[in-house]
């Protein structure tokens, strides 16, 4: 884990009640856990599909299981957890409303972060240059990218319509990791957003 941490992370983390009892669907390295128990002394656990990453988390003393968020969600009770995150993951599942929907079952409160695909300098390549772009947030090329459903924040708002889900705060972040301006409207965050973060709940 790098001593540096990720303006989304920090994001996160600020999302999260001391104390509480938390679930990271795609914990990678554990990053982010590791944030989490030191700063807000959550009762963390994490889910990851790669060998290395369950070895980087479990190597920091980190609860961390190797498993599949498609796959292994329906798995784990109602309401198991106060927080459910799914960082930077959502556009690398195979049924990324399946997938919501279970984080909305497992906890209270789900926190799902990832790249926005709107944003302006993603729109510029694909004009100009007529190819799938890459960019800080979409660092691979398309043929080696994990990411299988890009999607903007626009279409992120639509799928919590549409499925009824409550946004309680959502934050744009751009290039360089700082809030996009709070009051500005959707299609704002869209074209200047690089990536977001949404806290959900589900209905009354």
């Amino acid at each position: 884990m790098t001593d540096l941490i990720r303006a989304d992370h920090k994001l996160v983390a600020d999302m999260v009640e001391p104390g509480s009892r938390v679930l990271d669907v795609g914990c990678g390295d554990g990053s982010l856990l590791h944030l989490l128990t030191a700063t807000r002394q959550v009762d963390g656990r994490g889910i990851e599909i790669s060998q290395s990453g369950v070895n980087a988390s479990v190597a920091q003393g980190l609860a961390v299981v190797q498993g599949d968020a498609d796959a292994d969600l329906i798995d784990y009770p109602d309401d198991a957890f106060d927080y459910v995150i799914l960082s930077q993951t959502l556009q690398a599942t195979r049924r990324p409303r399946e997938v919501m929907e279970h984080l909305l079952r497992i906890g209270r409160r789900a926190i799902v972060s990832f790249p926005n695909f709107g944003h302006w300098s993603v729109r510029r390549q694909l004009f100009f240059k007529g190819r799938m772009p890459v960019t800080e947030t979409l660092p691979v090329s398309w043929y080696d990218t994990p990411n299988i459903h890009f999607c903007t924040i626009r279409d992120f708002v639509d799928l919590c319509h549409d499925m009824g889900t409550r946004i309680e705060r959502a934050v744009a972040l751009d290039a360089a990791g700082e809030p996009v301006r709070v009051n500005a409207p959707w299609w704002f965050w869209n074209l200047f957003g690089q990536q977001a973060v949404f806290l959900l709940s589900r209905p009354d």
